[in-house]
């Protein structure tokens, strides 16, 4: 098995942790992450280096690909952004829990993190770096743009599209034809009914717009 990095050491790391121990396919060489001591353990793995080590680490630890375990859409942006700057060949593996449920003709996209319980139904594409939560389901013709995220528990219906960086909070739902506008943020429990605007809050039942946001603005 190839021995790879898990860049960011929070509690979304150690969710990762436990679906790449549970697929068995990659060895974790360990994390780097800025605001963690070198030599720390967390999870039984240890704190290699920050990420203006990865070139060095690559090396030694013969490391084949890299997961960004950061939640924050924009924030996992800006990580990989500068990954590939001090190493333009970084390759990114996804994470798939084996409990989830993947449907035929499904696309998942580099960087990507399917959590346990989680539905995805068939002919959907899920893209770079995205999200999929405990428990989360993307029904059937349905798409995910780069940089989004479904919380737990959310809940689409078929053909739906969320926009890049957009996040869809616990529990939401949405229902079936929706399109979500990049940038976008919809609060936990809500029904959104019809189409969201692009960089816009929309929280409620039904859904509605609340206010504007800037891309970059913080939501966890």
């Amino acid at each position: 098995m190839q021995n790879i990095v898990i860049v960011g050491a929070s509690g979304h790391a150690r969710v990762i942790v436990d679906i790449l121990e549970k697929e068995s396919k990659y060895l974790i060489a360990g994390f780097v992450d800025s605001g963690r001591t070198v030599g720390e353990r967390i999870i039984g793995y240890e704190v290699l280096g920050m990420e203006t080590d990865i070139p060095h680490l690559a090396i030694i630890h013969k490391i084949a690909g890299f997961i960004i375990a950061i939640g924050d859409n924009n924030v996992r942006a800006l990580v990989a952004e500068k990954i590939l700057k001090i190493l333009p060949h970084a390759q990114f593996i996804s994470a798939i829990h084996p409990h989830s449920i993947i449907g035929k003709e499904v696309y998942i996209g580099a960087g990507s993190v399917v959590m346990a319980g989680a539905v995805i139904n068939p002919c959907s594409t899920i893209g770079n770096f995205c999200i999929v939560n405990t428990k989360a389901s993307l029904d059937h013709d349905s798409a995910m743009g780069d940089f989004s995220s479904l919380a737990p528990g959310v809940t689409t219906g078929g053909n739906c599209y969320i926009g890049e960086f957009s996040a869809i909070g616990i529990g939401a739902t949405i229902k079936h034809g929706v399109t979500i506008g990049a940038h976008s943020v919809i609060g936990g429990a809500a029904m959104v009914m019809q189409d969201v605007q692009a960089f816009t809050v929309n929280y409620g039942v039904p859904s509605k717009k609340v206010r504007s946001r800037i891309q970059g603005e913080k939501y966890l």
